[in-house]
């Protein structure tokens, strides 16, 4: 199958980044910010003026003109922009002062500035309590990117910017305005795998390999939790949607990647599929057995830090991980991820097929009073020093494949860059929870309540379904296709 307007499934290494985005997402029609983020009144800021474009500012911004950082201080940390990213751009522009803030919940501290009229220049919008995307564009507070991806490089000034990032990066952040154009609102930096974590420690002590199969999977949990290990374990105080993740790349390796495609457009009876229930009855049965009902009233870093101190052996997330808890991390630990196993042989995708894509969005703010020198510090992010001093900082691949050139990775993402690899054309990915705020919501919600033992696989499929159906009948709500 290939990736087309109308089926953009992910199925290559160079498209690993492109999302439904691509084919053009219509933007809600009503401000999903509230009446408290819309900008306004007498509280709005007044913009600078231009610079002279040159070679070396081709966005002609005001060289001595301020802007301010907003930085989610998630799984990746701040470091990477107080070390690397706002340095780059202060030597390229020296008169210019740049404020920083960090940050754990992004819509808290912008709600306000967005109502006041006075947000900042750049923003990492990300983590638990992050902003919609679609809102922002639709309350016309995010600017359009066209003009930085048109830029030349930092490095090759014959070389655009969009010419060296991944194919499908510049699609992946576009969103259709109002008046039917589709235009870059969003760039998406870190390229991102998901799959099922453990120490390579643990596992080469005990002789233990990672399983590919169903069988081979319930076998080795079985001899995990015969030596006080807990085998398998998500946080669900904060983090259920890393399980729905699981149990839906379970269930598209099942019956295929239609079956995410079906729950992203709000078909009928999408999360009654039977790959999905087999999903769902495969996975409770983990959570009956092999993990620990304790864990529904924990965050993930409380639950990641079992697994590091060897008490939890599976543990289910995104290749950020070995970032986010490398200060708990014993020496020797040696992340590894492997791919959700095979149910059967008649699954539809084998066994290596994993969910990946583009992760860490960022946007400078429309309304701001440097939105240029907003621009500037994304382009001076997508240079190859930008790049590959976020990939030293943090461990993580980035979509500027020159900046990862000669970079050894650490253990986990060595690994799961591996895995990506091995993937081929097996990779896929799924969008609805950026989508329906909702309905990721309800998911996670009915994923506890599955994989804690309250309701059977039938009931978390009627149940998500149910808020599917909603909002699919909800006019005021806008629907995606993919």
């Amino acid at each position: 199958m290939s990736v087309t307007p109308e089926n953009p499934v992910d199925l290559s290494r160079r498209t690993v980044l492109r999302r439904a985005a691509a084919v053009g997402l219509a933007v809600p029609a009503v401000g999903l910010l509230g009446a408290c983020a819309t900008s306004g009144g007498d509280g709005e800021t007044e913009q600078v003026s231009g610079g002279t474009k040159s070679a070396n500012n081709p966005l002609g911004i005001k060289e001595d003109a301020p802007i301010e950082v907003i930085i989610f201080n998630g799984g990746y940390g701040e470091k990477y922009a107080t070390d690397v990213h706002e340095p780059l751009y202060k030597k390229a522009f020296p008169k210019s002062e740049i404020k920083h803030q960090a940050t754990q919940a992004v819509s808290t501290v912008l709600q306000p500035r967005f109502a006041g009229g006075n947000p900042p220049e750049f923003v990492n919008n990300s983590g638990e309590k992050f902003l919609d995307f679609g809102a922002l564009v639709n309350d016309g507070q995010l600017q359009d990117l066209t003009e930085l991806w048109d830029a030349p490089s930092v490095d090759d000034p014959n070389k655009k910017v969009r010419d060296t990032v991944i194919p499908g990066v510049v699609e992946q952040g576009m969103f259709t305005t109002a008046d039917g154009g589709r235009k870059p609102f969003v760039l998406y930096y870190v390229s991102t795998v998901y799959g099922i974590w453990y120490s390579g420690k643990l596992f080469t002590d005990n002789g233990w390999t990672a399983p590919t199969n169903w069988e081979q999977f319930k076998a080795l949990c079985e001899q995990i939790k015969a030596k006080g290990i807990t085998p398998y374990g998500y946080a669900g105080a904060n983090a259920a949607y890393y399980q729905w993740n699981v149990i839906l790349t379970h269930a598209a390796k099942i019956g295929g990647p239609d079956v995410l495609k079906n729950i992203d457009n709000l078909e009928d009876g999408a999360w009654k599929q039977d790959a999905v229930l087999q999903a769902a009855e495969a996975w409770a049965e983990i959570g009956a057995k092999y993990s620990d009902k304790s864990f529904e009233g924990l965050k993930h870093t409380d639950v990641q830090l079992r697994q590091n101190q060897g008490k939890l052996a599976f543990y289910p997330s995104g290749d950020w991980l070995e970032n986010e808890q490398k200060k708990d991390t014993p020496p020797g630990f040696n992340y590894q991820l492997m791919p959700v196993p095979s149910l059967t042989a008649s699954d539809k995708l084998p066994a290596n097929a994993i969910r990946a894509a583009g992760g860490e969005g960022y946007f400078v703010s429309a309304k701001s009073k440097n939105p240029r020198g907003g621009m500037e510090y994304m382009r001076q992010m997508l240079s190859k020093a930008g790049a590959r001093g976020f990939t030293e900082t943090v461990g993580a691949a980035t979509v500027v494949p020159a900046g990862s050139e000669g970079y050894e990775f650490p253990p986990g993402v060595a690994s799961s860059q591996a895995a990506l690899k091995a993937a081929g054309a097996n990779v896929f990915n799924m969008m609805f929870d950026n989508w329906y705020k909702e309905l990721d919501t309800e998911a996670r919600t009915a994923t506890n309540e599955l994989m804690f033992g309250r309701i059977k696989a039938d009931a978390f499929a009627e149940r998500v379904q149910k808020r599917a159906d909603a909002i699919k009948k909800d006019t005021s709500v806008t629907k995606f296709k993919r």
